[in-house]
Order: C-alpha cells, then structure tokens, then sequence
C-alpha cells in the first residue's frame, strides 16, 4: 500500500468515523428527494403500487411526498436544534413508515437478479429510496451517542440460542428444497410434473435465465435458499467476522460490518413478516374460514401443501435471519471505552517505561491524532 493510499484509507476512516456530526445533513438530502420524487409520481399520475394488471393507487404520490417532507423537517430540525427527544421520536416514525414502503424490495432484487423486469419500474424505485431513508432516520435517530472511544470485540461465536434458531431456519427449508428438486428433475408433487410446472413459469413471463436453470434441473430459487444458509450461518459463526482461509486474497481481514447485516435486515425485513402473515392465512384456509382457490394445481388441497411447504420456510428462515441478525449486530459493535480509559491508555513512545520494560507514553502528550480525536468526541458528548 502506497503512502497516497494509506492517506486516503486515514482520511476516509476519520470522515466515517465522524457519521454522527454529517448524518442529518445527508438525511435530509435524501428526504428532500424523496419528497420530490413522491410529487413527481403524484402531479404525472405514476402509480406506486402495482397490483397485477391493477395500475394500484395513483395518489400514493402525495403520501410519500408527506412522508419526505416530515422528514426533511424534523431531520432539518436536528441540524440546527440538536437531537431533541420529540425529534427522536419523529423520526423513529419516519423510519417506520419508510421501512414499511420498502417492503418487497428483496422481491424486486431476486427479480432482477435472474435477468427479469420488475412489474412497475416507479415502485420498485420507490421501495429502494425507501429502504435508504429508514437506514439514514434509524442512525439519525442514534446521533447523539456519540462514545468517548471504541475498541474492537475479538470475532466470537453466537450463544447457543442463537445457533440453535440458526439450525431451526436451515432445517426448515428441506422440505421446500425437496419439493423444488423434484419439479426441478421432472417429478410429481402435489399433482403437477416439473414439465407442467416448467410451462406455469414460461406462461407467467419468467426469463430466460430462469427457465434455463429449470431445464437443466437447477431450480433459482434452491440456489438462492442455499445463499440464504450461508449467510444465516455466516451470521452466528466467527468466520463471519473475519475472512477464513479459503477466501484466498481476503483471508484473515476484517469483514465489513455491512456486508452481511445489509442483506440480513433486508432478508429479514421482507421474510419474517410475509412467511407469518402466509402462515397466519393458510391456518384460516386449513380451518375452513377462507378458501383458497386451486390456480395452476388440481385441487385446493394441493394447493394448500405448496402454500404450507413454502411460506413455512419463510415464516422459519426469516425469524431465525432476524434473531441471527441481531446477535450479530450486537457482537460486531465497537466496545465504548470510558472517557479514563482511552485518555490513560498507554501508547508506544520512547518517554515512559510500563510495567514489563517497554517504552511508552500516554496520551497526556497529545501526540496521538486518534486520542486527541477521541477527547473532542468525549466533550461533545458531555454536552
């Protein structure tokens, strides 16, 4: 690495490490455009909820330029009052109601990742703005915690619930794996042949990659449940910390903390509650209180079968991606040091000796940028 490279990677370090100082003004930006967006849609008559041939609800513009302007105004309040609590409180509804528009976004991503258009270009944009606002008021909201200083946890394991709700979300996909395989190889299951099930996919606009996967026995969505495990699991075990060996270039190195938790929260957002509710309707068909209609299966009962054996795996996974999500948000967070503690630490130096003969000198001699960083944070934060 370069000296050039070094300086940039420090500067960069420093800027993010100053997220709480410019992370309203950005909020703000992005509430600014989300509300011109939302009156964009409204005044040009685009629709925002797409349902089948249903063009969906035209007004829905003028709900999410409201929902950008409230936040353009409470996150616009921060930067110039500071995080008050009737602030906080804003904008943990803005984050909800964001966090609520950008539900299906995942829906969208698998779409496109298998070279399909999404139904409603305006929608899907919608949602993927959404889903930025909700991550930029939820660390708004958290601004004020600025800590006197932070130190790295060592990787660990999850505790043992944990991994044993890891283990409940990857056993509840066999039985979906399984049903997918044999349509996949040309079986039966719950009266329809993979031939048939291969012709209800190219009938309902599937793409060419997907249909290619199918006629070679490689169902899409098995492939994306075993990326499903090997994240779950990445999440609960240490190697999801730090790169094992067998990454090649990248063993041994940090893993950003974002590279799982962004896909996990996104999973997860989108999995737990579409599997509950599923599971919530098929348990009233099941009752006899609704009916489900058979579509492309002979009967209503195997239709049931199919609804049970999927959205069970997605009420399962999508609980156990939550939980693992959280456990790894809180064993991945930087440990805060004491105002003390970090003020006091020894630093190498050649004016003091510790204990085991070693030269070294404390941060008094305010010849550490880091340290001098973290008292101006323990001031701010006294405030």
């Amino acid at each position: 690495m370069t000296s050039t490279e070094r300086t940039m990677k420090a500067l960069w370090s420093a800027w993010w490490q100053r997220w709480p100082r410019w992370v309203a003004w950005v909020t703000m930006l992005w509430a600014v455009l989300y509300a011109g967006f939302g009156l964009a849609c409204a005044l040009s008559g685009t629709s925002l909820l797409y349902h089948g041939s249903d063009s969906g609800v035209s007004g829905l513009g003028w709900v999410v330029a409201a929902v950008g302007a409230l936040a353009a105004s409470v996150s616009g309040g921060v930067v110039l009052y500071g995080l008050r609590p009737g602030l906080r409180v804003l904008l943990r509804v803005g984050c909800a109601l964001a966090g609520i528009t950008a539900f299906s976004l995942l829906m969208d991503v698998i779409t496109l990742m298998f070279g399909q258009g999404v139904d409603s270009a305006a929608s899907a944009a919608n949602k993927a703005l959404a889903a930025v606002g909700a991550v930029l008021l939820a660390a708004t909201a958290r601004s004020d915690r600025l800590p006197a200083g932070t130190a790295r946890r060592a990787p660990s394991a999850a505790p043992r619930p944990v991994q044993l709700a890891a283990w409940t979300g990857t056993l509840a996909f066999v039985p979906y794996v399984a049903m997918k395989l044999v349509w996949a190889f040309g079986g039966t299951f719950a009266g329809v042949t993979g031939a048939e099930k291969l012709a209800v996919s190219e009938r309902n606009g599937a793409s060419g990659i997907f249909l290619t996967l199918e006629s070679w026995g490689l169902d899409p969505t098995v492939l994306l449940a075993l990326l499903g495990v090997f994240l779950l699991w990445g999440l609960v075990r240490p190697w999801g910390q730090v790169f094992p060996r067998w990454t090649l270039f990248l063993r041994g190195r940090r893993v950003p903390r974002w590279l799982p938790l962004a896909p996990a929260l996104l999973g997860a957002a989108t999995l737990a509650p579409y599997g509950v509710v599923g599971v919530g309707y098929l348990a009233l068909a099941t009752a006899g209180v609704v009916t489900v209609r058979p579509g492309d299966f002979p009967s209503s009962g195997d239709a049931l079968l199919v609804g049970w054996t999927g959205m069970a795996a997605f009420a399962v996974y999508g609980l156990a991606l939550t939980v693992a999500a959280r456990s790894y948000w809180l064993r991945t967070r930087c440990e805060v040091l004491p105002a003390e503690v970090v003020w006091n630490r020894p630093v190498p130096g050649p004016r003091a000796r510790t204990a085991t003969g070693r030269r070294a000198r404390t941060a008094s001699s305010m010849n550490c940028k880091y340290l001098q960083f973290n008292r101006c944070c323990s001031r701010c934060a006294r405030r």
